[in-house]
Order: structure tokens, then sequence, then C-alpha cells
């Protein structure tokens, strides 16, 4: 019978992984040379929540209705909300095999908090708020966790954003050791078909390290102390990995490898909020003393037609009569304004006055579907080589130290994917150029001989009949 083995790296880039590291990571590379390989185009926008939610379930944010962790719930003015497990309505690659009696091992995949029945079982992702929450299922499974891992099993690491480099590396690497072992335990307790995990190491150094090794970084420091921490990571997930291929049973088992974007470094930040001051689109009630996070409060909503939150990519918003509460800008004019706005957007220049690339995206223009709130306009700065500060009162439009934490890497649009299969399947998989995170969840499921259902927006990387 048929067996799938999926492991997630969580912002584990192309470049680094094929290109970069390559030779140094040889269980990649002995799956590589069994199957394909190649970049894997992610969402827009490409960031943990929604793109995994994205990836197993083959729907756009638009249809699955949030468009980054935190999303509007009403058009009032802070009513925001984190997408969890219960945001997902859509069938996951998970539900579609249980339906289908197919054991299934889910662990630490993003967006799974609160856990949800299945056949097999649940280990909810880094959304768990801690510990005391129940987010095993069945729930009996959480207390054999610690054993599991080998004395403490770490959901995340939770201040990523520190000057303390020393506990930074220490805590990631205690936190993917224990997870893969964890893992480890529960894949050789079950006869499952499908077992997926997903570590958020990857996303966690590469914010925290990516200065000590980029040598293009205007903060990198030739001889750093830290200038290997990447490398040595990525050497050290390749053995994890080699560590799980050894609980598998090689002839029976396909491995996929995949991660939902990529990283690359970061420029700076453009204060989205002061740059709406700046061209008259946002009114605050008085200047802040000193920077600030902007709350619905400090905003004179009756002189404001716009505002940004912040994040690695920028969501924008318009104030809408009849929509908003204290709206501004007629119906009519919505569109024009919007217009407006994201050309302006587009042109803005960095302290030299050169372009530096931003792209505009309206929702209903990239989405098969717009379900819930979503913002008017989707904004990567520099292409996402600058992230968007949403803090006020920090007197310019460029910031150069992150406004939430010391941060200097930024999600790339395209992740990896990396698919291992015998030689009796492995003609069926051809190869391509680049890969569709949306193509991932059907190809599982014709993988396991089940039809991809017609919400599926991805096509199945299969062809012919496998």
């Amino acid at each position: 019978m048929n067996k799938l083995l999926v492991i997630g790296l969580d912002s584990a880039g192309p470049d680094l992984v094929f290109e970069r590291w390559w030779d140094d990571l040889p269980n990649l590379r002995r799956l590589a040379a069994e199957g394909i390989r190649g970049p894997l185009r992610s969402t827009i926008p490409p960031i943990t929540v929604p793109a995994w939610a994205a990836m197993m379930t083959s729907q756009d944010p638009g249809q699955l209705g949030f468009y980054g962790f935190r999303n509007r719930r009403s058009y009032d003015y802070e009513d925001l909300a984190l997408a969890n497990a219960n945001s997902i309505t859509a069938k996951t690659v998970w539900n579609h095999l249980s339906r289908h009696r197919r054991e299934c091992l889910v662990f630490a995949v993003p967006q799974t908090y609160p856990p949800k029945p299945l056949r097999g079982t649940l280990v909810a992702g880094f959304l768990t708020p801690d510990k005391n929450a129940v987010f095993t299922h069945p729930p009996e499974a959480q207390a054999e966790l610690d054993a599991a891992a080998g004395g403490e099993y770490i959901i995340d690491v939770k201040d990523f954003r520190t000057e303390r480099k020393d506990w930074l590396l220490e805590q990631i690497y205690r936190m993917t050791r224990a997870r893969f072992q964890a893992f480890r335990y529960f894949l050789s307790r079950g006869d499952y078909d499908f077992a997926m995990l997903v570590e958020m190491g990857p996303d966690r150094l590469q914010h925290g390290f990516w200065r000590y090794f980029d040598r293009g970084h205007r903060l990198y420091e030739p001889g750093n102390p830290y200038e290997s921490a990447l490398h040595d990571y990525y050497v050290a997930l390749d053995e994890e990995i080699g560590r799980t291929l050894e609980v598998m049973d090689r002839a029976d088992t396909s491995v996929l490898v995949v991660s939902d974007h990529g990283v690359k470094g970061m420029v700076g930040a453009i204060a989205v909020n002061e740059w709406l001051q700046r061209e008259g689109y946002l009114c605050l009630r008085e200047p802040p003393a000193a920077p600030t996070r902007l709350t619905a409060d400090m905003i004179d909503w009756d002189h404001t037609l716009a505002w940004g939150e912040g994040g690695y990519y920028s969501r924008l918003f318009l104030n809408v009569q009849g929509r908003e509460p204290r709206g501004q800008i007629p119906p009519g004019a919505y569109h024009a304004v919007r217009d407006e706005i994201a050309a302006k957007l587009e042109a803005i220049v960095d302290e030299t006055g050169r372009n530096i690339g931003t792209r505009v995206f309206k929702p209903e223009e990239c989405y098969r579907a717009v379900n819930n709130i979503p913002p008017d306009l989707i904004v990567y700065f520099g292409n996402l080589d600058w992230r968007a500060a949403g803090s006020v009162g920090v007197g310019s439009v460029y910031l150069y130290e992150n406004d939430t934490g010391p941060d200097d890497a930024n999600h790339a649009e395209d992740g990896l994917l990396l698919w291992r299969l015998p030689a009796r399947r492995r003609r069926a998989l051809p190869a391509r150029g680049r890969y569709s995170i949306y193509d991932v969840a059907p190809s599982i499921l014709t993988f396991f001989g089940i039809a991809p259902p017609a919400e599926m927006i991805g096509q199945s990387l299969f062809r012919g009949d496998e």
C-alpha cells in the first residue's frame, strides 16, 4: 500500500537548499536523486498563515477567507481575530484521507489549533497558546509528548526577535531536535499511511540570524561568531531528516519535502502609516511623542481615508462611507481612491530617489473568490526587500531597525518542493521548472488513488493514472 511522509520546513529557501548548501545536505540530495525538486511558488502573500492552509486544501487565501495571521471580523476599526484551525472550512488533505480510511499522523502543521478529529493522531502547530491548552487529538496523546521528545516538547520559540542570540540559537536547536524525536516516536508506534511534520526552526533562525551570514546585508560583519549559524542548522536539519527516514520502510514510502515560502534579506522597513500621513490619507488626533503602535483611538476618522497594518507585507484598508463606522470615501469614489493610493505606493522611492519596486495587489484580481473581509490592498514594499512597519511617531517613512524587534530577513515568494518516489512510480512525476503551492494537495490525493475534488484549484503533478 502507498505510504507518504511529508516533511515541511517553514521558510526554507530553494536558493539556500538547492544552491548554496546543496553539497552539504546528503539526505536531501539522495531524495532528489530519486525524484523531482524545484522552487514552489507560494500564496499572495507568502506567509505561514495562510500558505500552509492553502497548500493542504488547494484553496487560495480569498477562497479560504483569511489573508494573514490577523483578519477583520467586521468593519469596526479594531475587530481583528487570529486565523486558527476554526477559520479553515475547506477540507484538508488529512480530512480527505480520513474519509477514505487512511491513517494519518499530522504533527505541528500550522493552523491546526484547536485540534480537530481525524483518523489517526494530530499534534497542533505553533499557534497553540501554551501547553496548558489541549492541542492533540486524541487528547491523551498530549501526555506522551515530553517523554517522546526526550525531555521537553517545545511548541515554538515565542521570542525569536531578540538580541539574546546565544539563547535563541540554543532554543531553536532544542525545539527542532525535540520535535523530530517526538515525531519519530509516534511514527514508529503507528502504521500510518500519511505522516506530516512541519518544523518552524528555519523561519525562526533566518529572522534571527540573517545579518550574520549574508555578505550583502548592511549589518554583516566578517568573522562574526554566528557566520555559520544558518549553514550549520540546515546541516542539522538534514541529519534529522536522515534519522527520520530510517524509521520508514524505504521500499514502501515516498517522501515529500516542502516549504511554504522562501527567505530573503531585508533592506529596511517602510513606515506605512507615516507614509499615509505624509500623503494626506491618514490623520491622527495628535502626533505621538514617541514611536508607538497605531490604535484606532489615535486616529481622527473624520479626516482619514486609509490606514495600514505592518508585517512582512502590508494590508491597507480604506475608510468607506456606509462600510466603516465613520467612513469618508463615497462608495462611488472607492475604486478611484484605491487606484490613486496603489499608484503612489508603486512609485515609492528610497532615500536616494530610486524606485524600490513596490508591488500592489487587489484581492479580487488575484484570488478565485474573496470571502469574509479582505484588505483593500496587499502591498509588497520593494517586492519584499522591505517590510512594512505599522508604527507611528517614528519620524520617517524609512526605518532600518524593525519596529517589532530585531529581524533582518523577509519572506520570498518561492518555497521549495522535493519528492522522492519508488522507481515504479517515478516516471509518472515529470520535472517542471517551478511548482505551485496549490498543486501539492491534489498531488497527494492522486498519489493515494483519490480523485481530487473539483473545488481544489491546483493540478496534480502526476501524469496519467497515477
